[in-house]
């Protein structure tokens, strides 16, 4: 999508703050965290929310928890906790019409559920 956010910043047009990238997934650093760990971690391929995703997604979707898991124990805050959020749609507070994810930790976390 040419004028996704996450499209660009996938694409090298608009800088991030990398902590993890391959030929299908990045991870970049929220420019707004809300805890003192707050990850963002993004397909490559532009799929706008998760209702958006199908079956043929079902490895891409598995590979961004498990790099979600590696990047909380790389971030050294696996041991004490950490979340992982998508929002998807606009009553959700989906701002960025890309799928991604929140992986925040590093403080006690409010309870949301």
């Amino acid at each position: 999508m040419e004028d996704c956010l996450f499209c660009k910043i996938a694409a090298g047009e608009i800088p991030s703050n990398k902590v993890y990238e391959d030929d299908e997934v990045l991870a970049f650093r929220d420019i707004s965290p809300k805890a003192p760990t707050h990850i963002l971690i993004i397909p490559k391929k532009h799929i706008a929310r998760l209702a958006d995703a199908d079956e043929a997604d079902a490895v891409l979707l598995a590979k961004i928890q498990i790099l979600a898991k590696l990047l909380a124990e790389a971030e050294g805050i696996a041991a004490s906790g950490y979340r992982v959020v998508t929002n998807s749609g606009e009553d959700s507070g989906q701002e960025v019409q890309h799928l991604h994810y929140h992986l925040l930790g590093g403080k006690k976390l409010g309870d949301i559920c």
